[in-house]
């Protein structure tokens, strides 16, 4: 991970529709952001079950290392 990323991705599931998940690497704010082949993409904060965002502890590790 380059030291000026500003968002790492940690986790990342399909290929026609993608699904990943960014982290925001000062706030520590995870984001869902989806991605429908010929449709768009959509982003928005990652939310716990009591409606909370999801944030990770820093540093990040980005999974392509």
């Amino acid at each position: 991970m380059s030291k000026n990323e500003r968002f790492v991705e940690v986790y990342s599931q399909g290929m026609v529709n993608l699904v990943r998940i960014l982290v925001d690497t000062e706030t520590g704010v995870n984001y869902l952001v989806c991605t429908n082949s010929g449709s768009g993409t959509g982003m928005t904060v990652l939310l716990d079950r009591e409606g909370n965002p999801v944030i990770s502890p820093l540093p990040i590790q980005s999974m392509w290392k």
